[in-house]
């Protein structure tokens, strides 16, 4: 949900311009097979290169400039993938905004802005829709480097009334020399399960003034709506916005229902009643999620089909439904995201759709090792009655499936868009002896910083945290997981696992989650860093893991197993260094979870390969082996939270460098407690203290860099690693 640039965007603006005669996206520039082929040959989306060309329409042309731009969405999620869903809902809403407020001196903050795509097409930035060779020119949300009509960099949720506040606060202190105007936030409801977004709600009742919420009802999250306040909401929508209680008025707001939430000339009418209000106002607009995917097509047809269909039968291209209001507990029609084809409605998979290219491919490392997670889990629940599995709305992304959740039931729990409420809520479970996992994506985990400090660890809480797309990866700027391990790694109490095979990886979950009072169990939560790209590639092709071969043989050890050096060698003994935990170990005594691993002993060069960077460490290894006779010392220390002193010091002997490879922020992470450990435990002997180099990623944030790109612009390829080891010889 929520999703990967660098430098390779043109942040000058070159589509925001204002009139229909400049920066026009031709006709003869669109492709046939994304050009709308129904109505006549106007192609009204094309000649959008304003607001002002919106306003400019004449009011019968709304429906079918609404029609458009749903057929270019349905084309693009074809072609490009994206959030299709939620922009397919919005689009009447959208072209209403821009026709009734004058962006972007009206300021309109978009919630998590994934619904921003039909914004953008209507401020200049049509040609990014509409032309394959331009569909990177625009990030997935909201960014002031693409447009002047863009408020805010935004990937997460519940944040829009909130900086919506802030605007209106300086324009109401300046007066009329602040240039903004009417400052609208649009708001959906699954954004309003987050908490942020109440205490939004909260201030604006408060402060006063012009402040119109856009409050977008599609009765869906990125799976199901959860929480008490979805009762009341359902009500307010079956009366016509009447009944009570109403939240919006309970904070002291006022509210205006808008049922007809995909009709453009109802929400033109609504919006030009509130607009430039004079105190903050609640619009509440019931929409329909996806509106416009035909829910008939087959897969055969998404692999054939040009452009998808748009519905002759009505002037928007929305079709009438059924999919709404399920008995069903997870109100998604039985969708796995991703897994299934999206359809109108609440349809878990039109949250995002993967382009028609990525059809039939395995599944990503998410959910991948998601899915083998729950499987773990999910025999345990007949006799652990306390196994709760937590996500904050984002099940399918991470591979908690439909049938899972319906086979789990109380073992399930779905908190919304809520992370530092779902760990508290772990911790409240864990504390009553409860087993909680918490899984959700790295990034929104920061959003519970907090209550990972204070309600989990300075509480020694037992609460597992399943941490997915953590490290590098090629999402944009919001969604990036590089800062994971400076986070976790270094919170008080807290253990980080950084698992690098399925076996491991099931390991670590069993010992983070084994019943209070286990022998071997942790004394505090575990964060256990699913695999990413890397590892599963390396699984699934064994040569890519040319030292080992992903073969890694069992060897329970014992708390007094000592450390020793082969002095013939000048390298380590792997049959006499502790660090490698076998699945059974639990078996044979204390479970060393915390033991480095050491795969092959050598001398010259230890490498160091944190996580997703392991299959780069024995690459490298092979390299050296290979071009310079040079068999380095391979380890993989399995976790980020301590050193493990012991291969630390036996590496002094025969060891000029040590090398640490890790796919995160290096600044602040682990490599540079190596490069300290050995500062400040320096010997006098100056043979014995290795020269320790640190790869990792720079301090910064990139957007929709690809992978590659960042590995080369970090140093972490075997060409570069090799050479610079053997520059230091």
């Amino acid at each position: 949900m929520r999703s990967a640039s660098g430098n390779g965007f043109d942040s000058s603006d070159s589509f925001a311009v204002s009139g229909a005669a400049e920066g026009t996206a031709r006709l003869h520039d669109i492709p046939p097979s994304i050009t709308p082929s129904h109505g006549d040959d106007s192609h009204l989306l094309s000649r959008i290169a304003s607001p002002a060309d919106v306003k400019a329409l004449a009011p019968n042309e709304l429906a079918e400039l609404c029609r458009e731009i749903r057929a270019t969405l349905l084309a693009y999620g074809h072609q490009h993938g994206g959030h299709i869903g939620s922009n397919l809902g919005m689009v009447e809403a959208t072209v209403a905004l821009h026709r009734v407020f004058d962006s972007p001196r009206d300021r309109i903050v978009f919630d998590v802005s994934h619904q921003s795509y039909v914004h953008k097409m209507l401020t200049g930035r049509a040609a990014a829709y509409l032309d394959p060779d331009r569909f990177s020119e625009v990030t997935g949300f909201t960014n002031p480097d693409e447009s002047k009509h863009d408020q805010f960099v935004l990937g997460h949720t519940g944040t829009s009334i909130s900086l919506a506040c802030g605007l209106a606060k300086t324009r109401d202190m300046e007066g009329p020399n602040s240039g903004i105007g009417n400052v609208i936030a649009v708001i959906g409801d699954g954004s309003l399960s987050s908490g942020v977004a109440f205490e939004g709600l909260n201030n604006a009742a408060e402060q006063g003034g012009n402040l119109i919420i856009v409050f977008n009802d599609n009765e869906m999250s990125i799976a199901g709506d959860f929480g008490g306040m979805y009762g009341p909401l359902a009500r307010l929508r079956a009366s016509g916005g009447t009944a009570q209680p109403n939240l919006f008025n309970a904070f002291g707001l006022d509210y205006r229902y808008v049922e007809a939430g995909n009709d453009v000339s109802a929400l033109v009418a609504a919006f030009e009643e509130v607009r430039d209000i004079d105190h903050p106002v609640v619009v509440h607009i019931h929409t329909l999620k996806g509106a416009g995917y035909d829910g008939e097509e087959t897969h055969a047809d998404r692999q054939t089909a040009s452009a998808s269909p748009v519905s002759l039968d009505s002037p928007t291209g929305v079709h009438p439904t059924d999919n709404v209001n399920h008995s069903e507990p997870w109100h998604s029609d039985h969708c796995n995201l991703s897994d299934h084809e999206p359809h109108e409605g609440q349809c878990e998979a039109s949250h995002w759709q993967n382009p028609d290219a990525a059809i039939g491919k395995p599944d990503d490392p998410r959910k991948h090792y998601g899915k083998m997670a729950m499987a773990a889990l999910e025999p345990r629940f007949a006799a652990e009655p306390g196994l709760v599995v937590i996500s904050p709305a984002t099940p399918g992304s991470n591979g908690i499936t439909h049938e899972f959740r319906e086979r789990a039931g109380a073992h399930y729990v779905d908190t919304g868009i809520t992370e530092s409420h779902a760990v508290a809520y772990a911790a409240g479970i864990a504390r009553a002896g409860g087993t909680p996992v918490v899984a959700t994506t790295a990034s929104f985990f920061q959003r519970a910083y907090d209550q990972f400090f204070q309600e989990m660890s300075l509480n020694r809480s037992r609460v597992t945290v399943l941490d997915f797309l953590g490290g590098l990866s090629g999402s944009d700027n919001t969604h990036s997981g590089a800062y994971d391990v400076t986070m976790f790694s270094n919170i008080p109490g807290a253990t980080m696992l950084v698992p690098t095979s399925a076996r491991d990886y099931l390991a670590d979950l069993a010992w983070a989650t084994a019943p209070a009072g286990s022998a071997d169990a942790p004394a505090g939560p575990v964060v256990i860093r699913v695999p990413g790209e890397a590892i599963l590639t390396a699984e699934r092709d064994a040569t890519l893991l040319p030292v080992t071969g992903g073969q890694i043989a069992d060897r329970p050890q014992s708390t007094s197993l000592p450390v020793s050096v082969s002095s013939a060698s000048g390298g380590i003994s792997a049959a006499t260094v502790r660090g490698t935990v076998s699945v059974t170990a639990q078996h044979a005594g204390v479970r060393h979870m915390l033991d480095w691993r050491v795969n092959q002993t050598g001398s010259h060069a230890a490498i160091i390969g944190l996580g997703n960077a392991y299959p780069l460490a024995e690459q490298t290894a092979a390299a050296l082996s290979a071009d310079y006779g040079i068999t380095a010392t391979v380890i993989d220390p399995r976790q980020c939270t301590s050193l493990d002193s012991d291969v630390l010091e036996s590496l002094r002997d025969g060891h000029q460098q040590v090398i640490t490879l890790e796919d995160g922020q290096l600044e602040g992470g682990w490599g540079e407690k190596v490069t300290a450990y050995y500062a400040n435990h320096h010997v006098s002997d100056g043979s014995r203290n290795p020269r320790v180099l640190n790869f990792g990623a720079a301090k910064e944030f990139t957007d929709r860099v690809p992978l590659g790109e960042l590995n080369e612009r970090y140093g972490l390829t075997v060409e570069q690693v090799t050479e610079a080891i053997t520059r230091c010889f």
